[in-house]
């Protein structure tokens, strides 16, 4: 890695730290997509500085263009302007036990990678331009994608489904509630 790329990388990696942090400590959706995709364009800076365009132009068009604007449509549709949604349920050791879990989990996977050789601290010699060129290829991409990568391909789409109505239907019952509790209090009035 030159110099220059080290120049970028390091400020593009601290704006990628950032964007993810503020993505789960954002208490306001419309902040929290925002975050997003400030995540999402230092990745596609990271993925230039890597020798990948297809790469990173893919990830400014389908994520942070198309996937943010419906991400951007959904919550707009389901917040209400002036109202925070908390949540309402606590569980007992709720935190430190979600701590513990992330702190095993990280563990298991560190060990998972070092058992397996791969937290090696030599680096691979650099590849040579044309070689990462070619393996960057829109065509070496797309034969990838659709041959031996597509099993992993069609399980994200399907996973980014499933998120997506998750999180259409909570909302959905968070309104409902709400709605709930309006119509309860006009009923009082009359």
């Amino acid at each position: 890695m030159s110099t220059l790329e080290l120049w970028v990388f390091i400020p593009v990696a601290v704006l990628a730290v950032i964007g993810a942090a503020g993505l789960v400590a954002a208490r306001n959706p419309v902040h929290s997509a925002l975050f997003l995709l400030l995540n999402l364009f230092a990745l596609a800076v990271i993925f230039l500085i890597l020798s990948a365009p297809l790469l990173a132009a893919l990830q400014i068009i389908v994520y942070a263009g198309a996937i943010m604007v419906l991400f951007i449509f959904v919550i707009l549709f389901f917040v209400r302007p002036g109202h925070m949604y908390t949540v309402s349920y606590s569980l007992p050791l709720m935190y430190p036990l979600g701590a513990l879990l992330a702190v095993v989990v990280l563990g298991a996977m560190l060990f998972a990678l070092y058992s397996a050789g791969m937290l090696n601290v030599v680096l691979p010699p650099p590849m040579s331009p044309e070689a990462a060129t070619s393996l960057t290829a829109p065509t070496s991409v797309g034969r990838l994608l659709f041959s031996r990568y597509l099993l992993p391909f069609e399980l994200t789409s399907l996973l980014l489904l499933v998120a997506m109505l998750g999180a259409v239907v909570m909302a959905r019952r968070r309104i409902d509630l709400a709605d709930d509790g309006d119509r309860s209090g006009l009923k009082e009035d009359s």
